[in-house]
């Protein structure tokens, strides 16, 4: 039976491998999701643009509420709001993918040369796409509300990386995971929507007592949501410090989630 590498170079090595196979899956996922529909494609546009008018009503309105060191702008709250959902978007994405991935895939698992470690690299690239599809609706709202976005909007991709390995970590255990215990997909479904709201997505870190901000910070969405927000609403810089041991927590995640992965493939063709 072949042997699967788990070395930490090996991530790199298949990724560059199959990169054109990956592009390719990903091109046809996000296509495919939309296939048959009248307005195709542009669904990935309008739908982030329905949840923002949502969001605005519902808490700006409705609610009252607002945010800690803010303004009384409705729309500056909503944007905050929306900047949480993006990140946090992305990652609910994925793992609630990442169960069913190979199990509705099994035509490549009966493929010895079909490398299954990239489904996950493909739901993360699709996931990408639609937080590029909601950033731009961000940055037009921004614009026709407030003007140019501060210039530390362009260090958003650097912010973005530690979540995009830990979102990649938790998709490979997930999608191995998923192949032998069928309950997992029903199990994330919970797990992701209370992290939904016990995640800074609708209030600020400061707004809760000093002992349960300690708890929060324990949430690995926390410091890229807050550093999100940072480097779009705010104008500021991102904690670099902070950064760089959210990265390499996310990178130690990848890693564990790749090699688990890849001890636990040999079994799939088994189980399916």
């Amino acid at each position: 039976m072949r042997d699967f590498s788990i070395s930490p170079r090996e991530i790199a090595a298949s990724l560059w491998r199959n990169r054109d196979l990956a592009v390719a899956l990903t091109k046809r996922d996000v296509v495919g999701r939309y296939r048959g529909s009248f307005m195709g494609i542009l669904w990935s546009f309008f739908n982030p643009v329905f949840m923002l008018a949502v969001y605005t009503f519902v808490f700006s309105v409705v609610f009252r509420a607002r945010w800690s060191g803010g303004n009384e702008s409705k729309i500056e709250f909503a944007l905050i709001l929306f900047a949480g959902m993006i990140v946090f978007g992305l990652f609910s994405e994925c793992v609630n993918r990442a169960p069913g991935l190979i199990l509705s895939n099994v035509n490549y698992v009966k493929k010895v040369v079909f490398p299954l470690e990239i489904l996950p690299v493909v739901s993360l690239g699709a996931a990408a796409f639609h937080l590029l599809v909601s950033l731009a609706v961000w940055l037009i709202f921004y614009i026709v509300f407030f003007g140019v976005p501060h210039p530390s909007v362009l260090l958003l991709p650097v912010v973005l990386i530690p979540l995009l390995l830990f979102t990649l970590g938790v998709s490979w255990i997930l999608a191995s995971l998923g192949v032998y215990l069928r309950d997992v997909g029903h199990i994330v479904g919970v797990f992701t929507m209370a992290l939904l709201f016990l995640s800074p997505i609708f209030y600020p870190v400061t707004a809760l007592p000093a002992k349960y901000q300690t708890l929060l910070h324990l949430n690995p969405l926390t410091p890229v949501i807050e550093q999100t927000r940072q480097v779009l609403v705010w104008g500021k810089l991102p904690d670099f410090a902070l950064w760089a041991a959210a990265t390499a927590i996310g990178s130690a995640v990848a890693w564990l989630g790749f090699a688990w992965f890849q001890k636990t493939r040999k079994g799939f063709a088994d189980v399916v």
